[in-house]
């Protein structure tokens, strides 16, 4: 019996394995860009305007806080993994507000380690602005960070680098590696990998994968048992006209009351949540 057991338990896995290679698969070809979308001029003047824009409420935030990311870091950051051809406009004031509100989290409360899930990675700028938040505080800490999108697979961003060809997300951030020393990227759907991670705590989390409802108040009540008085968790698109999922969420999680809300709109709508 022990021996029939364990191979059925083979067989599931495999199964498993497949399953998921298969589900991984579509994201593996170039799920973002065929082909190299502008050119080096095109990507340049885009974040030129990008960098820019100003972010009052943003601005605001840094003052509040005490704790402002290097703009010149940040832009240069933006251009390799936040500057892209779409039809809306651009900006990346979330890079500036992550910095800021961890900053402040790690100022206000000393801890010896801070442990942060993302969910949604894309190409990686708010993992890095984080991991950056991290290094600055001299703290120790760690991401993770999960998504759809391959970390080891070659393909086209949507963004000035491919004009190089296709590349994997850690060539793509190669020019911080030893930020990205601090982040362990997982491949996969943000629901079914979250509740494996297995983390004792969760002093900070960013939620910006799944867009409905349903899905942010999953992340949201995976995370929250991971909390103590104090931690936060960061809500992005938070924008009634354009996501009204998860500004439904947020209103859910305010009205429960164990997290106290603060909301900003920074050409988008972001919120945080502090557990009380």
């Amino acid at each position: 019996m022990p021996a029939i057991r364990a191979i059925g338990q083979q067989l599931y896995r495999t199964a498993r394995f497949t399953l998921n290679d298969r589900l991984d698969a579509r994201w593996n070809k170039d799920p973002l860009a065929r082909s190299p979308t502008g050119t080096v001029e095109e990507f340049r003047e885009l974040a030129a305007h990008a960098a820019a824009r100003e972010f009052p409420e943003a601005d605001e935030i840094e003052r509040d806080t005490g704790f402002a990311i290097d703009r010149r870091w940040l832009d240069d950051l933006a251009l390799h993994t936040q500057i892209v051809k779409k039809r809306s406009e651009l900006g990346y004031p979330h890079g500036r507000l992550l910095y800021s509100v961890l900053r402040q989290y790690i100022s206000a409360n000393r801890p010896d380690f801070v442990s942060i899930i993302e969910t949604g990675t894309a190409r990686g700028f708010s993992a890095l602005c984080m991991a950056k938040a991290l290094a600055d505080a001299g703290v120790r800490g760690h991401i993770v960070t999960i998504d759809r999108l391959p970390h080891l697979v070659p393909i086209y961003w949507n963004c000035i680098d491919d004009l190089e060809g296709r590349k994997t997300r850690r060539d793509l951030l190669a020019p911080w590696a030893q930020l990205c020393d601090r982040i362990t990227f997982i491949q996969g759907d943000t629901l079914d990998q979250l509740g494996k991670i297995g983390a004792r705590r969760v002093n900070f989390a960013y939620l910006d994968a799944q867009h409905t409802e349903a899905d942010v108040l999953h992340e949201f009540d995976l995370i929250a048992p991971l909390q103590e008085r104090g931690d936060i968790v960061f809500f992005d698109d938070v924008t009634p006209e354009q996501f009204p999922g998860v500004a439904a969420a947020v209103e859910t999680i305010e009205t429960r009351g164990d997290y106290a809300m603060q909301r900003v709109r920074a050409g988008r709508g972001f919120a945080w949540a502090l557990r009380q």
